[in-house]
């Protein structure tokens, strides 16, 4: 079984994956949050450098993923990365996100099948690397993904990630596995999951239903738990101790990067971290106001040496 890591803007970047993996070990894969290619001709700008850097990612398996909708961008940023070494890259088109999508990103591409099939022949034809694709089902039905998983039958496609929901879901619902579970009958290349897996009861459902699935992507429940993957292979649940570890890590690597922002980038953390605790609701108000690096280290100690672990670490909104 492979477990990878979700890319999620803003949250998942180079620094997070280097310390979650010091911290619970290495995941099978890491998948980069989505990088705009730069102009033809141009090279990749300073925030994406760091990302791609291969010096960031060492010992790590790492697939950047690309967001365009200009497969002449795509196949551009595609030989970048194959000279930084990179053995494959992944397009976004299941960013559910309002503006990504009114421009024709992300999930955008979904809504006209024609064309994201024409988009695709470009961007498979003319990529040095294989090409990898990360997909929701639709815009707005379900129905929508008929048209959609035919187009990606006829691709030669180095894996196809599939989160069964339609843009409009964002998160919320329930992902609709039979459409993965057709998914993975009928595609002639590998296909993976991703969609609220948490703990091992919901691996142990999604196995038994479909129990061909090789590869689960973990987003959500990594961020609420991040001995998850540990978890599901069969390994402890994190301790408390282990938890604060991997806190001061990151809160110490972020400020080595971003200075006083990193405060504002651990309490996107903790908006799913609290989930690791009984109460994520007074995890929740302990941080919610905190500004300044000293108000920040008073809470995260009140939040330590007060609030229990949950007994189960789940995800919830």
């Amino acid at each position: 079984m492979i477990f990878s890591l979700a890319p999620m803007e803003g949250i998942t970047g180079h620094v997070f994956r280097r310390v979650h993996a010091e911290c619970f070990g290495a995941l099978d894969r890491y998948y980069t949050p989505f990088i705009t290619p730069p102009r033809a001709g141009s090279s990749f700008g300073g925030r994406v450098r760091r990302e791609v850097d291969p010096a960031a990612n060492r010992g790590l398996d790492v697939v950047p993923q690309l967001i365009t909708k200009n497969a002449d961008e795509f196949a551009w940023a595609a030989r970048l990365l194959a000279e930084m070494g990179y053995a494959e890259v992944n397009l976004n088109l299941g960013c559910p996100s309002g503006t990504v999508v009114a421009k024709g990103r992300g999930a955008g591409l979904l809504r006209d099948p024609d064309g994201l099939e024409a988009f695709l022949r470009d961007v498979c034809s003319a990529s040095p690397l294989p090409v990898s694709v990360k997909t929701r089902l639709g815009i707005q039905d379900d129905a929508e993904y008929g048209r959609i998983l035919e187009v990606y039958l006829r691709l030669p496609l180095k894996e196809l990630i599939v989160h069964p929901r339609v843009q409009r879901d964002r998160y919320q619902g329930v992902p609709r596995r039979e459409l993965y579970g057709e998914t993975l009958r009928r595609a002639p290349f590998p296909v993976a999951y991703n969609g609220d897996v948490f703990g091992r009861g919901d691996l142990d459902a999604l196995l038994s239903a479909y129990p061909d699935t090789r590869h689960v992507m973990l987003g959500r429940g990594i961020l609420a738990n991040p001995a998850l993957a540990r978890m599901l292979a069969g390994g402890p649940a994190a301790t408390a101790d282990e938890l604060r570890r991997f806190h001061d890590r990151l809160f110490d690597a972020y400020r080595e990067e971003i200075g006083g922002n990193a405060v504002f980038r651990m309490k996107e953390w903790w908006s799913y971290a609290r989930f690791s605790f009984a109460d994520p609701l007074s995890v929740h108000r302990a941080v919610r106001k905190v500004r300044r690096v000293d108000e920040y280290a008073d809470a995260v100690e009140r939040v330590f040496a007060t609030e229990r672990l949950a007994r189960v670490a789940r995800f919830q909104g």
